[in-house]
């Protein structure tokens, strides 16, 4: 196909996605990063948030904790953290996520043991549940 390139998403579990896809926007360390066909080879370290691309002029997200990315010959690889489709996440388990991401960070503030509370630990999840919420609501 003329103007596509192979999207390949992996995670521990496997194969996520293996599609030829138009274009790919992806949460770089950076910045978001575009690819596009024949683009340059690269490898950049990825971070949470939602990767998009267009099959078909048709556009789809996938919800990413981190991870690399690396594009070569006209395929992008994705080695991810951990990854969801759209479709399959669910919002309301997300939301609930989110919650208790934000009640534990609030609580650090209320409380002068903050060393009982994960910090770090409770704002990636707050991160991934946005990330997770963003990549089903934002169509």
């Amino acid at each position: 196909m003329a103007g596509t390139f192979a999207l390949r998403i992996v995670s521990p579990t496997g194969d996520l996605l293996n599609e030829d896809v138009e274009f790919v926007v992806l949460p770089s360390d950076l910045g978001e990063l575009g690819i596009l066909p024949n683009h340059a080879p690269l490898i950049a370290g990825l971070d949470i948030g939602v990767i998009r691309y267009t099959k078909e002029s048709k556009i789809s997200r996938v919800a990413n904790a981190g991870g690399f990315v690396e594009v070569n010959n006209n395929t992008v690889t994705v080695l991810s953290d951990t990854a969801e489709l759209s479709e399959e996440i669910d919002v309301e388990r997300a939301r609930r996520a989110k919650e208790r991401a934000l009640k534990r960070l609030a609580e650090r503030k209320d409380s002068k043991d903050a060393a009982e509370i994960d910090v770090k630990r409770a704002e990636v999840a707050l991160r991934r549940a946005a990330t997770r919420i963003k990549a089903v609501e934002d169509k």
